[in-house]
């Protein structure tokens, strides 16, 4: 299982061999993860030419937690049981949608899974910083991860180019389009960019507790039927730190058989609801 994270100060952590049965997803479940996005994109416009803005807005909502959240943050794990070229080309056409470079995400977050907490992460800098400083990050958040990845000697520099390039694009026909009266998708450009100005705080600071020096306290374990809710089943932070080979679709049950685990090991779980 690739990208596994150090196991550092934790005793006895279960082998990625113990999990393998929930690696494999279902054609059914991999091609409506990768439909979701678009659906949600094809809802907005159908919305706005209606001039139903709040379900538009919902729809880019929805459409914000299910790129960097869910299916792109699969892709970049390459847990969707793609053959490389299609898994690059999904994680860039559907972070496309959401006028960011997929590849650059990727970059960032398997440095993530292989530095955090070191101070070189940049993805999870927002840990170690106060809830405002959280908030300030995510201003500059994606340009910094995207000039971050340009730097980096890695051969994913031609998709980062060619994707930010994209969304200069995208970017200067919404400008247009708006001079000519049709502003839908500088609306749309607009509302996903402010979208992801909540990711450092959302992905970093709220799941991170970077100070910790056992693995399994770095991150926090959530638990609670309201968590659950608010997050779609996502909010597995720990868990997928842990064992990241693991497709979003499985996080759940991972979660029920680690937890004897986490009891034994005294980790304490950060509870939202019951």
């Amino acid at each position: 299982m690739p990208h596994h994270h150090p196991t550092t100060g934790s005793a006895g952590l279960p082998p990625a061999r113990h999990f393998a049965d929930l690696v494999p997803i279902s054609n059914g479940q991999r091609a409506l993860t990768l439909a979701l996005p678009f659906g949600c994109a094809a809802g907005y416009f159908g919305f706005a030419a209606l001039g139903w803005w709040v379900p538009a807005v919902l729809m880019l909502m929805a459409l914000s937690f299910l790129t960097y959240g869910s299916t792109s943050h699969d892709l970049v794990h390459a847990n969707l049981g793609l053959r490389k070229p299609v898994n690059d080309f999904f994680l860039s056409v559907i972070e496309l949608l959401a006028l960011r470079s997929g590849h650059a995400y990727r970059l960032a977050h398997l440095h993530h899974h292989a530095r955090y907490p070191a101070p070189d992460d940049i993805e999870g800098a927002a840990a170690g910083m106060s809830l405002l400083g959280a908030l300030r990050e995510g201003l500059t958040y994606n340009f910094k991860l995207y000039f971050w990845a340009l730097r980096q000697d890695r051969g994913d520099k031609r998709w980062v180019r060619g994707e930010g390039l994209a969304c200069l694009l995208v970017f200067g026909a919404a400008v247009g389009l708006a001079l000519a009266g049709h502003p839908v998708l500088l609306i749309y450009a607009g509302l996903m960019t402010l979208g992801s100005w909540v990711l450092p705080l959302v992905t970093s600071y709220l799941p991170h507790r970077p100070r910790e020096q056992n693995v399994l306290l770095q991150t926090r374990l959530f638990r609670g039927r309201v968590a659950s809710f608010i997050a779609a089943e996502h909010l597995y932070h720990l868990e997928h730190h842990l064992y990241p080979g693991i497709p979003h679709h499985h996080w759940p049950e991972l979660a029920k058989r680690l937890d004897p685990y986490f009891a034994q090991q005294g980790v304490e779980p950060t509870k939202l609801g019951f």
